[in-house]
C-alpha cells in the first residue's frame, strides 16, 4: 500500500495554504491524502463535559471543512480525515510514521520577525525523522529582502534549493531534492556558503590566487556530492553555489524565489530531541517558499 502524504490542519489559512500544497504533492506521488486534526484538550479536572463535547465537535468540523473542500477541489485524490487526541506535535509526530511526508503551515509575521514556525511546528520537526514541510499562507511577502549580489549575478527562479554541507552527510537531503525536481520536471541548486578561515584573513592580500583556489576545491567538493545525484536523475539539471557568505544567509538569497527549499537537520538519539542547526532554523523563519526539513545522521 502506498504511503500517505500527510497534513495537519487546525482551520487557519495558514493550514488551509498547507493543505491544497499536500494535495498538489500527492497528486505528484500518486499517493493518498491524510488530513489530520490535533485535538489538543487541556488536563483540567473541573472542565465541563459540555465544553469538552462542543470542543470536539468543532475539531470535526474543521476537519470535515478541510477534507471536504480537497475532495472537492481535487476528486481524483483520495483523501481520508482523521482526528487524533493528545499534544499536537507528539501526535503528529505519530502520524508522520507511515507517512511519505508532513505538511504543516507557517504563520506570517512581519517584516522584522520573520515567519511564524511555532512552538508545534518546531516542536513535531524535531519529533519525526519523516521529511516535514512548512507552508506559508497565501500573498506571504518576503520578511526581509535578500543579500545584495553582483550586478548581472541574477537568481534564475523556480528551482528546487537545496543548502548542503559539504563537511556532513548529504545524501538525504539531497535525495528529496532530486526526487522533488524530477516530479516538478525543474532543476536543483544546490547552495553551499562558506568564509575564509580566521587564519586566512590576509592570505589574498599576500597571495590574490588563495581565495579562487579555496572557491575552486569547495565547488569540486559540491560537485563531487551531486555526481551521484547526477547520474540518477539524468533530466534534472543541476548546479552548483559556492557563494562567499554566511551558509543561511546564501541560501536564503538562492530561495528568493524557489519553488522549494530543502535543509537538513541531524537526528540526534538523546532525551534532549532533535538538534536544528542555524541554518534550517534561519530558512524555517525567513524564507518565502515552501521549506522541506530532511533529518539525517
Amino acid at each position: 500500500m502506498t504511503r500517505p502524504v500527510t497534513v495537519g490542519v487546525d482551520g487557519f489559512p495558514e493550514s488551509r495554504a498547507a493543505a491544497d500544497w499536500a494535495a498538489r504533492e500527492a497528486l505528484l506521488r500518486e499517493s493518498p491524502l491524510r488530513v489530520v486534526h490535533a485535538d489538543e484538550w487541556p488536563r483540567i479536572p473541573a472542565m465541563p463535559p459540555v465544553d469538552r463535547e462542543e470542543h470536539q465537535r468543532a475539531a470535526d468540523t474543521v476537519l470535515e471543512e478541510a477534507s471536504g473542500e480537497l475532495r472537492r477541489r481535487y476528486p481524483e485524490l483520495a483523501v481520508s480525515a482523521r482526528r487524533v487526541t493528545g499534544r499536537a506535535a507528539a501526535v503528529l509526530a505519530v502520524e508522520a510514521a507511515d507517512s511519505q511526508m508532513l505538511v504543516l503551515g507557517s504563520r506570517g509575521r512581519g517584516a522584522v520577525e520573520g515567519f511564524l514556525v511555532g512552538s508545534v511546528g518546531t516542536a513535531t520537526v524535531g519529533l519525526t525523522d519523516t521529511p516535514v514541510v512548512l507552508v506559508r499562507p497565501p500573498g506571504a511577502s518576503p520578511p526581509e529582502a535578500p543579500p545584495t549580489r553582483a550586478p548581472g549575478d541574477a537568481v534564475v527562479g523556480r528551482d528546487v534549493v537545496v543548502g548542503v554541507d559539504i563537511h556532513e552527510n548529504a545524501d538525504a537531503v539531497l535525495a528529496f531534492a532530486f526526487d522533488e525536481a524530477a516530479r516538478r520536471g525543474c532543476g536543483v541548486r544546490a547552495v553551499h556558503g562558506w568564509s575564509l578561515p580566521f587564519a586566512f584573513s590576509y592570505a589574498p592580500r599576500l597571495d590574490p590566487g588563495v581565495r579562487q583556489e579555496v572557491a575552486d576545491g569547495i565547488a569540486a567538493a559540491l560537485g563531487e556530492r551531486l555526481r551521484p545525484w547526477r547520474g540518477l536523475y539524468p533530466s534534472v539539471k543541476a548546479e552548483e553555489r559556492v557563494p562567499v557568505g554566511a551558509p543561511a544567509e546564501q541560501v536564503l538569497y538562492e530561495a528568493a524565489d524557489a519553488e522549494l527549499v530543502v535543509v537538513g537537520r541531524r537526528i540526534r538519539r538523546a532525551p534532549v530531541g532533535g538538534h536544528l542547526g542555524h541554518v534550517a532554523h534561519a530558512v524555517l523563519h525567513h524564507a518565502t517558499a515552501p521549506v522541506a526539513v530532511i533529518a539525517h545522521d
